[in-house]
């Protein structure tokens, strides 16, 4: 048993705030201003300036994509196409792996304004498969030595530059696939205990990984799965199989499907293959990429809702999220469903119509607020491609927030840092005018939505009696805080089921076969 005395902010419904927590064998058994009694002998942890809050949940992240990358060079914060050249060489003798893996290129935050080509990897790895993901997580850059181990799969599909070394749309997909096959089970393992510690160092103590990005027989999901039963120390991880066949979550119990990759109705910005009603400010000849028919998006709605499956799809451009929202529409007027909570990911530029489904028909949306000034997508490039009228209309979340819908956090990782002190910095200083949350929602949207999305707000996200002792420490109150200053907040420590968390432990061995035999 353990007291915790200072600032305790519960996001219950009310947001609460209370001096007093009591966590005994993992459990809150008492939130209060007044201490009872049978609890004044207990151990006690003493706030100070320091904050209780839930949990943080990250609601979209690709897990086994994030922990590859993770293990790989990260060239995110490199400002020119030289240093990111003198940064692989700096890594290729001290990387094994069989193919090179890189990530976060981006050609707006360096000053060529341009990605790296093939030759110019070439000059830095000759010899190496190396395997360059651009910051979105859509494309990617290959050399030739890469280029002539995939050339056959990914010739004949849409995307494909072999003159420049780019694989974006279907030939992105297909090299990414060849890449995560290619990966051993022990380390594809070891590398997603290494970044579940990651996570849990932000202060995140659930996520919700998208799964299915090439393994053979969707082998990924499965082991995320698996993972999901065994991993210690009271973290949890959803998964959602990123497919449009139902079977891949139904034949692994899983009670939802859908994320990115097979999920995605459309590319995205930086690619500019996000769907789009109207073309493109810079293109008056693209309109972007819509990957479905609307009937195909209609008809897998309906099988999964029917299912009963909790259904979440990739939407960017207004086009792709108006074909969502209409999908699911269709899918729930066929069989309606009272807490259904299916969901839209990114949403980045909703519609008017679009926004009036989600709110009518309960539709959520797990948001990347990240994206938000994003320096690898700066707002200056989304005004150069959208026009000034559409990028004031990016990620509004105060008009959704306003309209009863609910919003969650999450990182998209790793095309972004899963870190929720950004999330909610991100969604407190909106670059548009009036688009601001409040720093009360912000969190709300970091915890308690999260863990609503899952259907775990029964057990977590608030810090209500009976409920999980999922719980960060943060070094002060964001709650008296100046919004500006929320970048100077962070997480000290990350308490799971009342305990500290510790690092995963477990071999490889025994985290799959005891996620196997495990029964729930």
């Amino acid at each position: 048993m353990t007291v915790y005395e200072g600032s305790i902010l519960t996001v219950d419904r009310m947001d609460t705030i209370t001096r007093y927590l009591v966590e005994d064998a993992g459990r809150i058994v008492y939130v209060g201003d007044c201490l009872p009694e049978r609890y004044r002998s207990a151990p006690r942890v003493q706030l100070g300036g320091r904050t209780l809050c839930p949990a943080f949940v990250d609601t979209h992240e690709h897990l086994a994509s994030f922990a590859t990358f993770n293990a790989g060079l990260n060239v995110m914060n490199a400002r020119s196409n030289e240093e990111i050249k003198q940064m692989i060489s700096d890594f290729l003798p001290s990387s094994k792996m069989k193919i090179v893996i890189a990530f976060g290129a981006s050609p707006y935050s360096v000053k060529e304004g341009r990605l790296l080509n093939r030759d110019e990897l070439d000059s830095v790895c000759p010899d190496r498969p190396f395997f360059m993901v651009k910051y979105d997580g859509h494309a990617c850059i290959v050399n030739t030595a890469l280029l002539n181990q995939v050339k056959e799969k990914v010739s004949a599909l849409r995307g494909y530059h072999p003159e420049s070394g780019e694989m974006n749309q279907e030939a992105f997909f297909a090299v990414s696939d060849y890449i995560t096959a290619s990966l051993s089970i022990p380390d594809l393992v070891c590398n997603i205990q290494h970044a579940i510690d990651y996570l849990a160092s932000k202060g995140i103590g659930m996520v919700h990984s998208v799964s299915g990005v090439g393994f053979v027989r969707d082998l990924d999901i499965s082991l995320e799965n698996w993972l999901s039963k065994s991993v210690q120390h009271g973290f949890s991880v959803r998964v959602f199989p990123q497919s449009m066949d139902i079977n891949a979550a139904l034949k692994r119990g899983l009670p939802r499907i859908g994320g990115c990759f097979k999920c995605a109705l459309d590319g995205c910005f930086g690619s500019g293959d996000a769907a789009l009603k109207h073309p493109y400010s810079n293109d008056a000849s693209n309109d972007g990429v819509l990957y479905y028919s609307d009937e195909t998006v209609i008809d897998f709605c309906m099988r999964a809702n029917r299912a009963g499956l909790e259904i979440e799809m990739h939407a960017i451009g207004d086009a792709a999220f108006e074909q969502a929202t209409k999908a699911l529409k269709a899918a729930l007027d066929d069989y309606p469903r009272g807490d259904h909570r299916h969901g839209i990911i990114h949403a980045c530029l909703p519609t008017e119509e679009g926004l009036k489904i989600c709110a009518d028909y309960g539709i959520h949306l797990p948001m990347q607020t990240s994206f938000i000034d994003w320096p690898q997508e700066p707002d200056a490039y989304l005004v150069s491609i959208l026009g000034s009228e559409r990028a004031l209309q990016l990620n509004p979340l105060r008009t959704m927030w306003d309209r009863g819908i609910v919003l969650s956090a999450g990182s998209d990782a790793p095309c972004t840092d899963p870190d929720p002190i950004l999330w909610m910095y991100k969604a407190c200083n909106h670059s548009i005018p009036g688009q601001s949350l409040t720093i009360q929602e912000a969190l709300r949207m970091c915890t308690y939505n999260g863990a609503w999305v899952s259907f775990d707000d029964g057990e977590r996200g608030s810090l209500e009696v009976g409920k999980i002792a999922d719980m960060c420490i943060l070094s002060d109150n964001p709650y008296t805080m100046n919004a500006k200053d929320l970048r100077k907040l962070y997480v000290e420590s990350l308490i799971l089921g009342g305990c500290a968390y510790q690092d995963q432990k477990q071999s490889w061995i025994s985290a799959v076969v005891k996620g196997m035999l495990a029964r729930v």
